[in-house]
């Protein structure tokens, strides 16, 4: 999703018309810290290597938010009300604020064209690739207890995802209007949408590939796809059409698309997963977060969901930061020897210790934290994942319906494009850590998301209470083994890689 140097959401800019991505990283984890009275922010100013060093910083965010589960509210609402703040518009040349750009949509918006899927009377069924595979019933109930216990997904997203398959009315759903920023997203629930019924607002750029798979996928299911189509475009309908005219950018067109999903009859569940390299990943974040609150204001039943990445840091029950120093502890005598070498001649950069300080909170409950951040993927990524986490909590203490999930590292073609990160999934198995192929993880978090939206009993319910706010990111968590590693996963990757580069494939 791209934009003119000048067009469109864009990071603040100074007098002399630069703009600096880190600059803004900082000053909102500033005022995130400063909401608490948070002595870490005098220590942010001082940062002079912020690009090495942010990991460190999202941590104490983390821990200060553990301490009371008011802090985690203060905190996101604080770097969520800085972000909005600083982003600006630009439209014909001109900066707008992100409110007052939000507020006045261009005449010129979108309206709907629909494709029907072949046929919706086509029965629903769920199964799930696997390694050349296609797991269901007790396969897939025996795969799912595989990964239980070899610690690759915790046991809540084991047991949502065994709900769904006991109850499988849940997928049903042609009672609900769900609507997809970054509907083409390799990891995302398209296709699976499209098999269980589901009408399916798409926003997606205007690129024949990108509506070629979606029109293929909604005209052989049995699902309905909205699509945005320009308001001046000419009248017309069908899967060509689609194909030629179909798409919204939400860079430089969230008030249109915010406007266009307003005028959908009823309430929506709005799913936010467009991903950007770098500091094109934060503004369309901001995008998609100012499209999600003006919805959310004019739709007050509207429900939120993201997939969280699970390469960054997270609050976590006390139990799984004891196992991580556990493991660290009971290394063989060889292999610890070993690796106090290669530490030795990194200069202590591999084989970090995981383990993180025990916080006691004030709701009388212990919490750890796992940092699983890569560098590689940079401060601009963290920010942008970390404003979804903000929003995430934020909503759903004011009593709206989110779902939010870890998803695991996953091998999409924007993440494997990455030589070392593609190195390092090949051989992350090393370190008890499994990297799941773009079907495996659609299929899986498709059913997530059907299970948060139709179990009463699911966190992602707001009447559901929580002993803290991010308890609502601790459950359900598809980690891929990361949370359970005994060392910091970024002092390992390059090891990882190593193998990897000695590998054609992950498996």
């Amino acid at each position: 999703m791209t934009s003119g140097s000048d067009s469109g959401i864009q990071f603040p800019s100074t007098p002399d018309g630069r703009r600096s991505t880190s600059e803004t990283a900082r000053a909102v984890f500033e005022a995130a810290f400063d909401a608490i009275g948070a002595d870490a922010s005098r220590e942010l100013r001082a940062e002079r290597r912020w690009r090495e060093r942010y990991p460190h910083y999202v941590r104490q965010l983390v821990e200060r938010s553990l301490e009371r589960p008011e802090n985690a509210i203060a905190i996101a609402r604080a770097g969520l009300d800085t972000t909005r703040r600083a982003f600006q518009f630009w439209r014909d040349g001109q900066p707008l604020t992100l409110d007052g750009a939000m507020a006045a949509p261009a005449t010129e918006g979108f309206r709907t064209v629909t494709l029907e899927g072949r046929d919706r009377s086509a029965p629903v069924t769920w199964e799930v690739p696997y390694r050349g595979q296609t797991l269901s019933g007790d396969a897939l109930l025996r795969q799912l207890d595989v990964w239980e216990r070899a610690g690759v997904v915790e046991p809540s997203h084991a047991e949502a995802l065994r709900l769904v398959q006991r109850n499988p009315a849940w997928l049903d759903l042609s009672d609900r209007t769900l609507v997809l920023l970054g509907a083409a997203s390799e990891a995302g629930p398209f296709p699976w949408l499209m098999r269980w019924r589901a009408n399916v607002a798409a926003v997606d750029l205007q690129r024949p590939h990108v509506w070629q798979r979606l029109t293929g996928l909604a005209a052989s299911g049995n699902g309905r796809l909205l699509a945005p189509v320009a308001s001046t475009a000419p009248a017309g309908d069908g899967p060509e059409y689609v194909l030629a005219r179909a798409g919204a950018d939400l860079l430089t067109q969230a008030p249109e698309i915010a406007a266009w999903l307003k005028s959908l009859p009823g309430d929506v569940d709005i799913a936010s997963l467009a991903y950007l390299d770098g500091e094109r990943h934060v503004r369309v974040s901001v995008a998609m977060d100012a499209i999600v609150t003006t919805l959310s204001e004019a739709k007050p039943g509207t429900s939120l969901a993201y997939m969280a990445t699970p390469t960054d840091v997270f609050a976590v029950p006390e139990d799984i930061t004891l196992q991580a120093a556990r493991r660290y502890d009971e290394r063989a005598l060889f292999g610890r020897a070993a690796q106090a070498a290669l530490r030795g001649v990194s200069r202590g950069t591999l084989f970090q210790p995981a383990a993180s300080r025990i916080i006691e909170s004030s709701n009388g409950q212990r919490y750890g934290t796992v940092d699983c951040i890569v560098l590689q993927q940079g401060p601009n990524y963290a920010l942008a994942k970390r404003l979804q986490q903000w929003r995430a909590m934020v909503n759903r203490a004011a009593g709206q319906h989110v779902s939010i999930n870890v998803a695991p590292s996953t091998a999409t073609q924007s993440v494997v494009k990455n030589p070392l990160l593609a190195a390092g999934f090949r051989g992350a198995s090393t370190f008890d850590v499994e990297i799941f192929e773009p079907a495996t993880t659609n299929a899986l978090m498709a059913a997530m998301w059907v299970h948060d939206l139709r179990n009463p009993a699911a966190l992602s319910n707001p009447a559901v209470p929580l002993r803290h706010p991010l308890e609502l990111i601790m459950n359900g968590a598809n980690h891929g083994g990361m949370w359970r590693l005994p060392y910091l996963m970024r002092t390992v990757l390059p090891l990882a890689a190593l193998r990897g580069f000695t590998r054609r494939s992950m498996y």
